[in-house]
Parts: C-alpha cells; sequence; structure tokens
C-alpha cells in the first residue's frame, strides 16, 4: 500500500529533456536567420533538410504528438477542462508554429530557387523561434507542474508506457536528430 507522501511517477520530465533538444536547434535557426540577413549565409537545405524535418518530425510529430494525444488527454480525463483552459491555449500555440513552418519552408524553397525570399524566411523563423521559447517556458514553468500536481498515480504508468510506445514507433527518431544538431552545433562554431 502506497501512502500519500510516496514520491510520484514524474510524466513530464522526458518532455522537459525533449525542450531542451528543440531549444538547440531553436537557437541554430536564429543565429542563421541573423546570418542570412547579415548575407553571411547562403545554405539554404539547412531549413529544408535539417529545421524544417527536426521540426515536423521531432518537434511537432514525435514530442507534441506525445504531449496531444498523451498528457493533454490524462489532464482533460482528470478534470482540466479542454476549453478555455491551459491545454487549448498550447494548441492554438501548436497549430500557430506550424503556420510559420509552412511560411519558413515557402520562403527557403523560394531562396534555393534563386528569389529573394530573406525577409519572408527571417519573419517567419523568428516568429516561430519566439512562439516556440515563450511556449517552452509556459509548459516547462506553469502547465508540467501543474500537470505533475493534479495527475494521480494511477494514470502515470499508463503514460509513461505510452511515451515509451511512441519512442518504439520511431526507433532511433530522438538520437538521429540529437546528431543533428550537434553536427549543426559544430559547424556553427566552426
Amino acid at each position: 500500500m502506497q501512502n500519500g507522501n510516496a514520491p510520484k511517477s514524474n510524466v513530464t520530465a522526458v518532455m522537459v529533456e525533449e525542450h531542451r533538444l528543440i531549444l538547440r536547434m531553436i537557437a541554430l535557426v536564429e543565429k542563421n536567420v541573423d546570418l542570412a540577413e547579415a548575407g553571411e549565409f547562403s545554405d539554404w537545405d539547412f531549413f529544408l533538410k535539417g529545421a524544417l524535418p527536426f521540426i515536423r518530425l521531432y518537434a511537432d510529430r514525435f514530442h507534441h504528438a506525445k504531449e496531444e494525444d498523451v498528457l493533454f488527454k490524462a489532464l482533460v480525463a482528470n478534470g482540466m477542462p479542454e476549453q478555455n483552459s491551459p491545454i487549448a491555449a498550447m494548441l492554438m500555440e501548436h497549430d500557430h508554429g506550424r503556420a510559420f513552418v509552412r511560411g519558413i519552408e515557402g520562403a527557403a524553397q523560394r531562396l534555393l530557387a534563386g528569389e529573394n525570399a530573406r525577409d519572408e524566411l527571417a519573419e517567419n523563423a523568428r516568429g516561430y523561434c519566439a512562439l516556440l521559447r515563450d511556449h517552452i517556458e509556459k509548459e516547462d514553468s506553469i502547465l508540467y507542474p501543474l500537470a505533475e500536481r493534479i495527475l494521480p498515480e494511477a494514470v502515470r504508468a499508463a503514460m509513461i508506457a505510452a511515451y515509451a510506445e511512441a519512442e518504439a514507433a520511431s526507433p532511433g527518431l530522438e538520437s538521429n536528430f540529437r546528431h543533428l544538431v550537434e553536427e549543426y552545433e559544430v559547424k556553427r562554431s566552426a
């Protein structure tokens, strides 16, 4: 029998850890946008073959899917309203981020084709980066601690199993993207 003071399984630690990698990619995007605006960067494939696949596959499908399909559903099932709530705000920001990503992609494709779309790229990339930094801060400092307080121990094992299932469905995804970020960080510091 478990007493009321026993530590609960942490269901947000994995999300916080994933945020660290997402923030590292955001820093790379910001740095490369700065260089592009200064006319010192033209590796548009960084966006098309590096940053955008990372954002779409890792940040959105892998990370946001865990939030949307596991964490948020558990919060709603345990009393948090789905509408007019932190969950509704986070989902709206996920969608807003996806719109910025489409803008980054369109601008990077035009730049690769030789068109002038640096301002469009910068506007969408800066918008995405600012949104995600703020979003991550809200999740790490408000939503996740709230989740740790309100989610009962009885649902936590299933949540952790669902996270593991999501990770098993994409074997090597996290390590591949971690390696990609590390490679770009080395290039940036060279």
